[in-house]
């Protein structure tokens, strides 16, 4: 358990019956989004199908507190050999005390131990918990021919959903 003033918590494989908790946390987390300018769509949240397969493939991690309810989490994919980053989310009143930062680094724990050649991302270029977070974690923007024909298809549906392009950037951490 980590230990935050007097919260406590720890980041810990999700479990088949907290997949229904997730929507709410990714709910919440969207507006954080939404009030630094990156979105101005309605909410969404990943599809319950996607859920299943990150928890089938060992890449769904939860953030919990003291009584084990979740309050943030990442979901990740195996793409093209690597592990692409579906979601991270932390509900606001958990923000900016580094859970984040320890769901990306158990994410990139995970992805080693699976032998995967690196973790991938799309993001937001601008916002300060977005690309900027994930650079201080290791990853770069991949522009041009340094990225992978799958994030390219990633970036363009996400432009096609009413992402900015100018906005919207693919990232990686390579092993």
């Amino acid at each position: 358990m980590t230990e935050i003033g007097q919260d406590t918590w720890l980041i810990r494989p999700a479990r088949a019956g907290e997949l229904h908790l997730l929507a709410d946390i990714e709910i919440d987390a969207f507006w954080a989004l939404h009030e630094a300018g990156a979105v101005a769509c309605e909410p969404t949240t990943l599809p319950l199908d996607t859920l299943r397969q990150s928890l089938a493939e060992d890449l769904l991690f939860v953030a919990v507190d003291g009584d084990n309810k979740p309050f943030g989490f990442l979901a990740g994919l195996r793409k093209d050999g690597s592990i692409y980053i579906a979601e991270i989310d932390v509900i606001r009143r958990w923000q900016k005390r580094g859970v984040g930062r320890r769901l990306m680094e158990t994410a990139i724990a995970a992805a080693r131990a699976q032998g995967a050649s690196g973790v991938t991302l799309t993001t937001d270029r601008q916002v300060a918990f977005n690309a900027p977070f994930y650079a201080s974690v290791g990853f770069r923007i991949l522009e041009g021919e340094d990225r992978p024909a799958v994030l390219t298809q990633i970036l363009e549906n996400e432009v096609a959903y009413g992402a900015d392009p100018l906005r919207r950037v693919a990232m990686a951490v390579r092993f």
